[in-house]
């Protein structure tokens, strides 16, 4: 999600917010806290939904600059960092650990830029990007950065990743999750993210891993794991005990995932956070 500067989805937001634990029907954000309120109960021991924690294995620098709208890591070990805001929008990588990114992509001031991902097309490697509102994607080279096509979709960009060798998956802040083909852009099919039967939307940032989609929910600490094919939440990740050192702004707030190639952890950051963290998401009993 891009920002809470447009006023309106500011006042959306706050009453949605206000309804939290005084509405007699389940909100999305009740729907995530059961889900973490269920250790130990009869639901836990008979519920599809798998539960684990983000366990912080170490805590490195990062570029308290970057409105970090999508994450990824290099075949070269950095990291790849696509960020957002109007006139600052654009993609850059730092390598893991470094507190200053390089600026590879500037994008143009009337666009917002999104999600990232790398992307192994039948030309060679490329880096699609999203834009909010614009109704734009991206390709690039992956090497030179070079600006290869443009493709449009209807709707809003948030959060984008390689599925396989054909599709990506993209959000775009509702409740659904588009199947992309990965060469043109072009929509195959869509699928609707529900919990227990209900629908969660703000799907956001997203990392795709072996063939499973973890989705950062927008505003909140709790990241899904997607089944792409039906929409369906297989396993919460707890992500609360990471620290936000960022700056006071309500914008600041935990967005990135990386998948750390070779091994079973992951890079968590947010919106202009100082800090990068590796973590592992270990099974709650």
């Amino acid at each position: 999600m891009p920002s809470l500067a447009k006023p309106a989805l500011a006042a959306l937001l706050t009453l949605s917010l206000a309804l939290v634990g005084c509405s007699s029907t389940a909100s999305q954000t009740d729907t995530l806290d059961s889900v973490a309120a269920e250790e130990g109960s009869e639901e836990a021991s008979t519920s599809n939904i798998a539960r684990f924690e983000a366990k912080v294995l170490e805590r490195l620098p990062f570029d308290a600059s970057l409105f970090t709208q999508g994450l990824e890591v290099t075949d070269s070990g950095d990291v790849l960092v696509g960020t957002g805001q109007y006139g600052e929008s654009g993609i850059f990588t730092l390598p893991a650990g470094s507190g200053s990114a390089r600026q590879h992509v500037r994008n143009d001031n009337a666009v917002f830029g999104e999600g990232i991902t790398q992307y192994n097309s039948a030309e060679g490697p490329v880096i699609w990007q999203l834009s909010w509102d614009s109704g734009e994607a991206y390709k690039y080279d992956a090497e030179s950065y070079e600006l290869l096509d443009t493709a449009s979709y209807p709707g809003e960009g948030w959060g984008l990743c390689s599925l396989d060798n054909t599709t990506l998956v993209m959000s775009d802040g509702t409740d659904e999750l588009r199947h992309i083909d990965g060469e043109t852009f072009a929509e195959q099919a869509r699928v609707r993210v529900t919990m227990n039967g209900q629908a969660i939307d703000n799907i956001n940032e997203l990392e795709c891993v072996d063939g499973e989609v973890f989705a950062n929910v927008w505003f909140s600490t709790t990241i899904l794991r997607i089944d792409p094919a039906t929409g369906e939440v297989t396993g919460t990740i707890d992500a609360s005990g990471l620290e936000n050192n960022a700056a006071d702004d309500p914008d600041n707030v935990l967005n990135g995932i990386a998948h750390i190639p070779g091994t079973e952890e992951y890079y968590l950051t947010g919106k202009r956070w100082p800090n990068m963290y590796r973590v592992s998401f270990d099974p709650i009993s």
